[in-house]
């Protein structure tokens, strides 16, 4: 009989941390089961979901670029994860087969759960899958104007009116407002991705910086915010608190949080 496994699926995927969360958690539990990282083509989403529900040790994945919003059309969604959201980043298994949701709102959320955002201003980057999952956090903590700068402006200012937040959608190219937060929800800094180019002057001594990428974990942005003495949130704070939310559905145990210091320690060997 083969181990339960669950596993995180995208194209690319070899950078992936993921494996490494889960399997430590996994150790950390005594649990006899794996974690496995899958490259999965945008064309054959379809045919892996598919097989993989006709296997019952499969017990779910964590979905990421660029699969988040086509997740939705190959997996039940009775969460209404498309309605609010309109990104999954987790499929799991129930008794009534599989389901997509999306744990990145909450784990965005968690490192800056003490800050009062409420009616302060935000700039945003981006406007996939993961930056869906933010805007939807942030409306819900009453945040207020959001720039949101993309590749596409009119792309953006569809999610902002999504959301029901009040802003503006600018070009990547803009310069950027004052803000309270700034956000990198995109792939831009990313290795294998073009960098990210902003000028942080604008941002007040008591801004955050909050770069989601993690893969380098100290990004050109990150780089340049603590060159400004700014207070930066890395992609690892997000990464593990979107993942410790997956794990349990999986695995049916909360993950052990109490090991978090150990655990970024080994991701940041």
């Amino acid at each position: 009989m083969t181990r339960p496994y669950a596993e995180v699926i995208g194209d690319p995927i070899a950078h992936s941390k993921s494996p490494l969360i889960h399997r430590f958690w996994l150790d950390q539990l005594g649990i006899q089961a794996d974690y496995r990282a899958t490259r999965v083509a945008p064309d054959d989403l379809a045919t892996y979901f598919a097989e993989r529900a006709a296997h019952s040790d499969w017990r779910g994945c964590n979905v990421t670029v660029p699969h988040k919003v086509a997740a939705l059309d190959h997996v039940p969604d009775p969460g209404d994860v498309r309605g609010s959201i309109g990104a999954a980043n987790t499929v799991f298994r129930t008794p009534d087969g599989l389901a997509a949701t999306n744990t990145d709102a909450a784990g965005f959320l968690s490192p800056i759960a003490d800050l009062d955002l409420a009616d302060k201003p935000v700039v945003v980057v981006g406007a996939g899958g993961a930056a869906r999952a933010i805007l939807f956090a942030l409306s819900k903590v009453g945040v207020g104007p959001v720039t949101l700068l993309n590749r596409t402006p009119l792309k953006g200012a569809a999610l902002l009116a999504q959301f029901g937040l009040k802003g503006q959608a600018l070009p990547l190219t803009a310069k950027l407002p004052p803000a309270a937060l700034l956000v990198n929800a995109s792939t831009l800094g990313m290795a294998g991705q073009p960098p990210l180019d902003l000028n942080l002057l604008a941002l007040p001594a008591d801004a955050i910086v909050y770069d989601i990428v993690y893969s380098p974990l100290e990004t050109d942005l990150l780089t340049q915010a603590h060159e400004r003495g700014l207070d930066t949130i890395d992609g690892l704070d997000m990464l593990v608190g979107q993942a410790a939310l997956a794990f349990e559905l999986f695995f049916g145990q909360p993950a052990p949080r109490e090991h978090d210091e150990d655990l970024r320690e080994r991701l940041l060997a």
